[in-house]
């Protein structure tokens, strides 16, 4: 099997991962919810290494690690803490959009289209 084919199966994986933990969480299934923390993270960071060679695979699955990590915090501090790791939980996502921003602004910054120099 290719890399991408490998990587693709294992994103259908991720996602099935995701909806269970996500599940867990709004039906307040706390010792089912934190258990799916780790096959969801250890997935995630599976994906990313396995497309570590291409920088914008890599950009969007380092801001999905970071979107599961806020994620998983966020769900951990409604559960036990109060919903007190919530600001733990925005830095996660900050981060997160900070990959995305540097892709999007800095590294697939495209040169602006050449104006057509008989239009009027």
């Amino acid at each position: 099997m290719k890399v991408w084919e490998k990587v693709r199966e294992m994103e259908n994986l991720h996602i099935t991962l995701w909806l269970i933990k996500d599940f867990c969480w709004v039906a307040l299934f706390k010792p089912l919810g934190m258990f799916m923390i780790i096959p969801t993270v250890a997935v995630a960071v599976y994906i990313t290494i396995g497309t570590w060679s291409d920088l914008k695979e890599r950009l969007h699955n380092l801001a999905v690690c970071c979107w599961i990590f806020a994620n998983s915090t966020w769900m951990t501090g409604e559960f036990y803490f109060n919903d007190s790791l919530r600001p733990i939980a925005i830095a996660w996502f900050s981060i997160g959009l900070a990959f995305i921003a540097y892709w999007y602004l800095i590294k697939n910054k495209k040169a602006p289209a050449e104006t057509d120099a008989h239009s009027s």
